[in-house]
């Protein structure tokens, strides 16, 4: 592989604007496409086959309702001895309501339903489009008819799919970007340098987003979708692009020509990203195991987007590395620093302090990991939006005015023989108005054919909490005599599709650490070090979920964070953590440890050969660490419930697996195992095939080829 990519890197250099026109030319193929193609997103989380989606089926069959269109809730309220039902107030809600009627793309409004107090009332609005057929048009038509009462005295807010707009996210990444920005220039002491892995990182989440935007026009994904394509593409941009740059300079250094030095640094620092991408990829397409439709969108995007980056990496990097000249040194070159680099100091600290070392760093690991034993999962909804948005006070007064379980009602389908189903909604509503947790069951909706009937039941909790899911659980268990039930509803469609993720946790799992496994014994010869990476990553991933638990369901921290409200972890997170923290942990493990292979291959002893590879690796990995730490913890600032969690647990496990598990835990643990580190069976060796990620063979190519040149100089 190395010789192969040493080859690709010396034809992008030397063919440099032809290369550079062809990635131009497919941006501009892929942005008519993305302008032409397009459609919108969905949030909507759903899986097909669970009990609540097949109730929803019936309801579309049986009832001629629950489609997937938009709606709203518009929320109205009044203070003091004001009642909604004074003369003012109740004109203001006619007009109100008159002016949402006409307001575009709505198909239906209801009339207020009111407050036992009279102090609240609100009014279903519905959607002839889906969620993401709402335009900002719309949603302005929305609010600005319903504001029509606020002149009576009437505060009024909005709720429901129609209001979620699709974020904004050019602060959070720009933020990421100039702290990457700083990293780099102090890395390499050169703005071109530095301007390089920036601008390939851009350039890969540029192609990737438009991708994703084609995609969209074929596919249901999610709002979501791209968000977090961008957040891994800028990651692992930058940082492949920062290896292949450091090693460049390193051979420029050693005095090779421009066009040999860019082949030798894709030869050898590209191996090592073509498989630290691998992982990552692997990973994410990995999601779609689980079979969750929404999941594995998310997944096959961002796998999409770090395909691209690769590829940039190991042909538009070496491209403009060819534009940029001598300007890719430092203009002024410091002397040689005469004492030993921080890193050989760490490395040598941790191998003659190898089992303090290693139990310190694996025991804050485990105290941090504590919390996660505390783990609650749930979808997001409006309770966790942001304190001061018109859909957290309208759940808020809706709470207030209805009880908490009116957010959060459970729809339940009753199917009968024909004729039947009144008699069957009946002796329902009787058993379930007996359990726990039940405020009211309102009368039976029937069909036409009578053999379906729905139920709405209002939960005295909210919809994320504990007795609201064992309510669910309660109505499922009990059965009447001639007739099924199923529960369906936002709030049991958010519950099945959380039970779904957990279940699918461990095949996941299983198939990503199996894949990894084979994929690190392939590049590292070796037993030990595949199963040594995914034992710390493990470490890592629970240190990670115990500080999501601590900040985002404990609230710790949350000041500090901008955090307005704390309660169960996107259920989501879980699985996708897992998935995306396994592809980085294993990149810095790639990027450290081949070094230490070679130095050992190549005759030193297992100790020194862990020292070489930290010393080599160290700066450059600590830079790659802080540009993905900044990367994602600019979206922590965005409001997004997922994408703020999903940012901070990124950001947090970066840190901890690459300062505390392969800068710490990997070299102490290679010092202990010693040789036995690189053993690998023979058979097993035979067997293997040899991908050369070290350049060995490069190397001894390229020493041959030398041998006449240099016989030749000196005759």
């Amino acid at each position: 592989m190395a010789t192969l990519l040493y080859r690709l890197g010396r034809f992008s250099f030397r063919r440099r604007r032809r290369v550079t026109v062809a990635w131009l030319l497919l941006f501009a193929i892929l942005g008519v496409g993305a302008a032409t193609l397009s459609g919108p997103t969905s949030d909507a989380f759903s899986i097909p086959g669970t009990e609540s989606s097949r109730a929803m089926e019936v309801i579309k069959e049986k009832m001629g309702g629950g489609g997937d269109t938009a709606s709203a809730q518009v929320v109205f309220t009044v203070d003091g001895g004001t009642k909604l039902t004074d003369t003012d107030q109740q004109a203001a809600l006619k007009r109100a309501v008159t002016a949402l009627r006409g307001a575009p793309d709505v198909a239906a409004v209801t009339e207020p339903t009111m407050s036992a107090d009279k102090q609240t009332a609100y009014a279903s609005v519905t959607y002839t489009v889906a969620a993401g057929g709402v335009t900002e048009h719309d949603r302005e038509a929305l609010y600005a008819a319903g504001r029509t009462a606020e002149p009576a005295g009437v505060e009024v807010e909005f709720g429901g799919t129609a209001t979620q707009a699709a974020e904004a996210g050019g602060a959070t990444e720009a933020i990421g970007v100039v702290v990457a920005a700083v990293v780099l220039v102090i890395t390499f002491g050169a703005l071109v340098a530095a301007g390089l892995p920036l601008l390939t990182a851009i350039a890969s989440v540029g192609v990737g987003m438009l991708g994703i935007q084609i995609a969209t026009g074929f596919l249901d994904l999610s709002g979501s979708t791209s968000a977090l394509a961008t957040m891994l593409g800028l990651a692992v941009g930058i940082d492949y692009a920062l290896f292949v740059v450091s090693r460049y300079r390193h051979e420029l250094a050693e005095g090779r020509s421009k066009e040999d030095a860019a082949g030798r640094a894709i030869g050898t620092a590209g191996s090592a990203v073509v498989f630290a991408g691998l992982t990552v990829i692997i990973a994410l397409a990995a999601l779609s195991v689980a079979g969750i439709g929404f999941l594995t969108s998310m997944g096959l995007a961002a796998a999409g987007t770090v395909a691209v980056a690769v590829l940039i990496t190991l042909t538009l990097l070496p491209a403009l590395l060819g534009f940029a000249g001598d300007k890719i040194l430092a203009k002024r070159r410091r002397r040689s620093a005469t004492g030993m680099p921080f890193g050989e100091r760490w490395a040598r600290f941790v191998v003659r302090r190898r089992v303090p070392a290693l139990l310190l760093a694996a025991g804050v690991l485990a105290v941090i990991a504590v919390p996660a034993a505390d783990l609650r999962l749930a979808l997001p909804d409006d309770s966790t939006a942001a304190v001061d948005s018109t859909q957290r006070k309208a759940y808020d007064q809706l709470a207030e005015g209805f009880g908490a379980g009116f957010n959060g009602p459970l729809i339940v389908v009753v199917e009968a023989p024909t004729g039947r189903a009144t008699g069957a909604a009946q002796a329902a509503t009787k058993v379930i108005s007996g359990l726990d947790d039940v405020v009211m069951v309102a009368p039976p909706t029937v069909n036409k054919a009578g053999d379906t009937a729905l139920l709405t039941v209002i939960p005295a909790s909210g919809p994320s909490s504990e007795a609201t899911h064992d309510l669910v659980t309660a109505i499922r268990d009990h059965t009447v005599p001639g007739a099924t039930l199923a529960v369906t509803g936002t709030t049991a469609i958010n519950i099945d599709v959380s039970e779904k993720l957990n279940d699918a946790l461990i095949p996941y799992l299983a198939v990503v650490v199996g894949l990894a496994i084979l994929l690190l014994m392939l590049v590292f010869r070796s037993v030990a070090v595949p199963v040594k990476a995914t034992l710390g990553f493990l470490l890592s991933v629970a240190a990670t979920f115990g500080a999501v638990v601590a900040v985002f369901q404990w609230g710790w921290l949350s000041g500090l964070l901008g955090l307005d409200s704390t309660g169960p972890i996107v259920s989501i997170m879980p699985i996708f953590l897992i998935g995306v923290l396994f592809g980085l942990a294993m990149d810095y493990e790639v990027f450290l440890v081949t070094r230490a292979r070679e130095e050992f291959v190549h005759g030193a002893s297992p100790d020194e050969a862990v020292i070489s590879g930290v010393r080599h690796g160290a700066r450059v990995v600590t830079a790659a660490a802080l540009i993905m730490i900044s990367v994602f913890a600019g979206f922590i600032l965005a409001d997004d419930a997922i994408i703020k969690s999903l940012g901070f647990a990124l950001a947090f496990g970066v840190a901890v697996d690459a300062f505390l598990v392969r800068m710490t835990i990997v070299p102490a643990v290679l010092s202990l195992l010693g040789r036995s580190a690189w053993w690998l069976p023979r058979r097993l060796d035979r067997v293997l095939p040899d991908v050369d990620i070290e350049g060995a063979k490069l190397g001894r190519e390229l020493a041959r080829r030398e041998e006449p040149e240099l016989a030749g100089a000196a005759t």
